[in-house]
Protein backbone atom coordinates (compact mmCIF):
# COMPACT_ATOMS: atom_id res chain seq x y z
CA UNK A 1 0.00 0.00 0.00
CA UNK A 2 0.96 3.34 -0.58
CA UNK A 3 2.01 5.60 1.89
CA UNK A 4 0.26 8.95 3.24
CA UNK A 5 3.61 10.87 2.82
CA UNK A 6 4.16 9.37 -0.87
CA UNK A 7 0.58 9.75 -1.51
CA UNK A 8 0.01 13.62 -0.64
CA UNK A 9 4.02 14.52 -1.79
CA UNK A 10 2.98 13.08 -5.23
CA UNK A 11 -0.52 15.27 -5.21
CA UNK A 12 1.44 18.27 -4.30
CA UNK A 13 4.12 17.95 -6.62
CA UNK A 14 0.78 17.92 -9.72
CA UNK A 15 -0.34 20.58 -7.98
CA UNK A 16 2.91 22.62 -7.49
CA UNK A 17 3.53 21.65 -11.21
CA UNK A 18 0.06 23.12 -12.40
CA UNK A 19 1.46 26.33 -10.71
CA UNK A 20 4.44 26.59 -12.05
CA UNK A 21 2.89 26.23 -15.55
CA UNK A 22 1.11 29.66 -14.12
CA UNK A 23 4.18 31.29 -12.91
CA UNK A 24 5.43 30.93 -16.65
CA UNK A 25 2.33 32.85 -17.81
CA UNK A 26 3.55 35.10 -14.94
CA UNK A 27 6.84 35.35 -15.43
CA UNK A 28 6.31 36.09 -19.56
CA UNK A 29 3.87 38.58 -19.95
CA UNK A 30 4.36 41.18 -16.06
CA UNK A 31 7.10 42.60 -17.84
CA UNK A 32 5.43 43.24 -20.76
CA UNK A 33 2.34 45.06 -18.98
CA UNK A 34 -0.19 42.40 -20.61
CA UNK A 35 -3.22 40.09 -19.06
CA UNK A 36 -1.91 37.20 -17.40
CA UNK A 37 -5.59 35.87 -17.36
CA UNK A 38 -6.37 36.55 -21.22
CA UNK A 39 -5.67 35.40 -23.88
CA UNK A 40 -4.92 32.06 -23.05
CA UNK A 41 -1.95 30.52 -23.59
CA UNK A 42 -0.35 30.74 -26.78
CA UNK A 43 2.81 29.87 -28.84
CA UNK A 44 4.82 33.02 -28.53
CA UNK A 45 6.54 32.87 -31.91
CA UNK A 46 3.73 31.84 -34.00
CA UNK A 47 0.96 32.98 -32.03
CA UNK A 48 -1.27 29.70 -32.14
CA UNK A 49 -3.18 29.30 -29.33
CA UNK A 50 -2.27 25.98 -27.21
CA UNK A 51 -4.88 23.81 -26.77
CA UNK A 52 -5.53 22.47 -22.87
CA UNK A 53 -4.27 18.66 -24.12
CA UNK A 54 -0.92 20.27 -25.08
CA UNK A 55 -0.63 22.41 -22.41
CA UNK A 56 -0.25 20.05 -19.65
CA UNK A 57 2.88 20.88 -16.93
CA UNK A 58 6.19 18.88 -18.01
CA UNK A 59 4.01 16.00 -19.81
CA UNK A 60 3.09 17.86 -23.09
CA UNK A 61 6.74 19.28 -23.08
CA UNK A 62 7.95 16.06 -23.42
CA UNK A 63 5.11 14.36 -25.71
CA UNK A 64 5.89 17.40 -27.73
CA UNK A 65 9.63 16.49 -27.84
CA UNK A 66 9.93 20.48 -26.62
CA UNK A 67 8.53 22.08 -30.39
CA UNK A 68 5.40 23.96 -30.83
CA UNK A 69 2.52 21.88 -31.94
CA UNK A 70 1.86 23.99 -35.16
CA UNK A 71 5.01 26.08 -36.26
CA UNK A 72 7.82 23.80 -34.46
CA UNK A 73 10.16 26.19 -32.96
CA UNK A 74 11.62 25.10 -30.08
CA UNK A 75 10.05 25.47 -26.90
CA UNK A 76 12.44 27.26 -24.03
CA UNK A 77 14.06 24.42 -21.21
CA UNK A 78 12.79 26.83 -18.90
CA UNK A 79 8.95 26.23 -19.23
CA UNK A 80 9.17 22.66 -17.78
CA UNK A 81 12.21 23.63 -15.60
CA UNK A 82 10.35 26.25 -13.57
CA UNK A 83 7.16 23.68 -13.29
CA UNK A 84 9.18 20.79 -11.99
CA UNK A 85 11.31 23.29 -9.44
CA UNK A 86 7.22 24.71 -8.54
CA UNK A 87 6.46 20.75 -8.49
CA UNK A 88 9.14 20.02 -6.08
CA UNK A 89 9.34 22.95 -3.54
CA UNK A 90 6.13 22.28 -1.52
CA UNK A 91 7.15 18.55 -1.62
CA UNK A 92 10.09 19.88 -0.09
CA UNK A 93 7.68 22.15 2.60
CA UNK A 94 5.66 19.20 3.47
CA UNK A 95 8.83 17.13 4.77
CA UNK A 96 9.58 19.64 6.69
CA UNK A 97 6.44 21.34 8.21
CA UNK A 98 4.13 18.78 7.65
CA UNK A 99 0.52 19.26 6.49
CA UNK A 100 0.20 22.79 8.46
CA UNK A 101 0.06 26.57 8.21
CA UNK A 102 3.36 27.30 7.28
CA UNK A 103 3.50 24.97 4.37
CA UNK A 104 1.16 27.01 2.54
CA UNK A 105 2.75 30.71 3.63
CA UNK A 106 5.84 29.35 2.19
CA UNK A 107 4.88 28.10 -0.98
CA UNK A 108 3.05 31.21 -1.97
CA UNK A 109 6.23 33.02 -0.74
CA UNK A 110 8.65 30.82 -3.18
CA UNK A 111 6.32 30.84 -6.23
CA UNK A 112 6.35 34.79 -5.51
CA UNK A 113 10.43 34.42 -5.63
CA UNK A 114 10.50 32.14 -8.28
CA UNK A 115 8.80 35.04 -10.72
CA UNK A 116 10.64 37.91 -9.62
CA UNK A 117 14.09 36.08 -10.10
CA UNK A 118 13.34 35.20 -13.39
CA UNK A 119 11.82 38.58 -14.35
CA UNK A 120 14.93 40.54 -12.96
CA UNK A 121 17.44 37.32 -14.81
CA UNK A 122 15.55 38.50 -18.06
CA UNK A 123 14.85 42.48 -17.63
CA UNK A 124 16.78 43.60 -15.14
CA UNK A 125 13.58 44.48 -12.88
CA UNK A 126 11.46 43.61 -10.10
CA UNK A 127 8.50 45.24 -10.92
CA UNK A 128 6.60 47.09 -7.99
CA UNK A 129 3.34 45.45 -9.29
CA UNK A 130 4.64 42.17 -7.36
CA UNK A 131 6.99 43.31 -4.86
CA UNK A 132 4.80 46.51 -3.15
CA UNK A 133 1.33 43.80 -2.38
CA UNK A 134 3.99 41.42 -1.51
CA UNK A 135 4.98 43.51 1.08
CA UNK A 136 1.64 43.73 2.60
CA UNK A 137 0.22 40.11 2.05
CA UNK A 138 3.54 38.51 3.44
CA UNK A 139 3.13 40.75 6.23
CA UNK A 140 0.43 38.09 7.29
CA UNK A 141 3.44 35.86 8.31
CA UNK A 142 2.62 36.65 12.17
CA UNK A 143 -0.71 34.36 11.42
CA UNK A 144 1.05 31.45 10.01
CA UNK A 145 4.69 31.21 11.51
CA UNK A 146 4.64 31.12 15.17
CA UNK A 147 8.07 32.35 15.39
CA UNK A 148 6.45 35.73 14.02
CA UNK A 149 5.10 38.63 15.54
CA UNK A 150 3.78 41.57 14.66
CA UNK A 151 7.11 43.55 16.00
CA UNK A 152 9.09 41.23 13.93
CA UNK A 153 7.56 42.13 10.57
CA UNK A 154 7.77 45.39 11.26
CA UNK A 155 11.32 45.24 11.96
CA UNK A 156 11.93 43.14 8.87
CA UNK A 157 10.85 45.29 6.13
CA UNK A 158 12.29 47.98 7.82
CA UNK A 159 15.60 46.60 7.69
CA UNK A 160 15.28 44.91 4.71
CA UNK A 161 14.15 48.27 2.88
CA UNK A 162 16.96 50.47 5.36
CA UNK A 163 19.86 48.74 4.58
CA UNK A 164 19.84 48.67 1.45
CA UNK A 165 18.68 51.80 0.69
CA UNK A 166 21.48 52.62 3.02
CA UNK A 167 24.07 50.74 0.98
CA UNK A 168 22.33 52.26 -2.49
CA UNK A 169 22.72 55.54 -0.97
CA UNK A 170 25.99 55.55 0.00
CA UNK A 171 27.17 54.12 -3.34
CA UNK A 172 25.62 56.98 -5.07
CA UNK A 173 27.42 59.38 -3.60
CA UNK A 174 30.64 57.52 -3.95
CA UNK A 175 30.18 57.06 -7.24
CA UNK A 176 27.80 59.26 -8.53
CA UNK A 177 25.38 56.41 -10.17
CA UNK A 178 22.72 53.65 -9.35
CA UNK A 179 24.58 50.49 -8.32
CA UNK A 180 21.50 49.08 -6.71
CA UNK A 181 17.92 49.46 -7.67
CA UNK A 182 14.72 50.30 -5.67
CA UNK A 183 13.21 46.91 -6.80
CA UNK A 184 15.76 44.87 -4.83
CA UNK A 185 15.27 47.31 -1.72
CA UNK A 186 11.46 46.83 -2.26
CA UNK A 187 12.09 42.98 -2.60
CA UNK A 188 14.10 42.76 0.91
CA UNK A 189 11.40 44.60 2.63
CA UNK A 190 8.91 41.96 1.15
CA UNK A 191 11.15 39.35 2.34
CA UNK A 192 11.38 40.77 5.82
CA UNK A 193 7.95 41.00 6.32
CA UNK A 194 7.91 37.45 5.92
CA UNK A 195 10.90 36.26 7.92
CA UNK A 196 11.94 38.89 10.10
CA UNK A 197 15.05 40.69 11.23
CA UNK A 198 17.31 37.48 11.51
CA UNK A 199 15.44 36.33 7.80
CA UNK A 200 16.67 39.73 6.61
CA UNK A 201 20.51 39.18 7.67
CA UNK A 202 20.63 35.84 6.91
CA UNK A 203 18.96 36.53 3.48
CA UNK A 204 21.74 39.21 2.88
CA UNK A 205 24.66 37.80 3.96
CA UNK A 206 23.59 34.60 1.62
CA UNK A 207 22.79 36.82 -1.33
CA UNK A 208 25.98 39.12 -0.89
CA UNK A 209 28.20 35.67 -0.86
CA UNK A 210 26.97 33.72 -3.70
CA UNK A 211 26.32 36.94 -6.30
CA UNK A 212 29.84 37.73 -5.14
CA UNK A 213 30.85 33.92 -6.48
CA UNK A 214 28.81 34.26 -9.59
CA UNK A 215 30.10 37.40 -10.45
CA UNK A 216 33.41 36.47 -10.33
CA UNK A 217 32.70 33.28 -11.98
CA UNK A 218 31.06 35.52 -15.05
CA UNK A 219 34.04 37.65 -15.24
CA UNK A 220 36.56 34.42 -15.15
CA UNK A 221 34.77 32.40 -17.85
CA UNK A 222 32.79 35.25 -20.45
CA UNK A 223 34.74 37.30 -22.54
CA UNK A 224 34.18 40.52 -21.68
CA UNK A 225 35.21 43.85 -24.14
CA UNK A 226 35.17 47.18 -21.26
CA UNK A 227 32.02 46.41 -20.92
CA UNK A 228 30.26 47.01 -17.31
CA UNK A 229 29.13 43.30 -15.29
CA UNK A 230 25.33 43.83 -14.73
CA UNK A 231 24.32 41.29 -12.75
CA UNK A 232 20.97 41.61 -11.40
CA UNK A 233 20.73 40.80 -7.46
CA UNK A 234 16.68 39.91 -6.77
CA UNK A 235 17.87 36.41 -7.67
CA UNK A 236 20.28 35.88 -4.83
CA UNK A 237 18.11 37.41 -2.56
CA UNK A 238 15.62 35.02 -3.45
CA UNK A 239 18.02 31.93 -3.27
CA UNK A 240 18.81 33.52 0.36
CA UNK A 241 14.95 33.87 1.44
CA UNK A 242 14.79 30.42 0.27
CA UNK A 243 17.93 29.00 2.32
CA UNK A 244 16.94 30.56 5.32
CA UNK A 245 13.13 28.98 5.06
CA UNK A 246 14.84 25.74 4.74
CA UNK A 247 18.22 25.58 6.56
CA UNK A 248 18.72 29.00 8.32
CA UNK A 249 17.89 28.15 11.51
CA UNK A 250 20.59 25.60 11.76
CA UNK A 251 22.99 27.32 9.68
CA UNK A 252 22.51 30.10 12.25
CA UNK A 253 23.13 27.80 15.27
CA UNK A 254 25.87 25.92 13.22
CA UNK A 255 27.69 29.24 13.40
CA UNK A 256 27.31 30.21 16.52
CA UNK A 257 28.47 27.23 17.97
CA UNK A 258 31.59 27.28 15.40
CA UNK A 259 31.76 30.85 16.67
CA UNK A 260 31.88 30.12 20.39
CA UNK A 261 34.61 26.93 20.00
CA UNK A 262 37.13 29.57 18.29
Amino acid sequence: MISYTLTLSIILFIFGACIGSFLNVCIFRIPEKKSIAFPGSFCPICKASIPFYCNIPILSYLLLRGRCKYCKNPISIRYPLVEIVTGVFPVFLFLKFGLTPPLFFWFVFICVLIVISLIDFDHQIIPDIISLPGICIFSSSAAFIPEMSIVSVLMGIFAGGGILYAIAFLYYKLKKTEGMGGGDIKLLAMIGAATGLEGVMFTLFTASLTGTVAGVATLLFTKRQNQPLKIPFGPYLSVGAILYIFFGDDLIQWYLHTLAGL
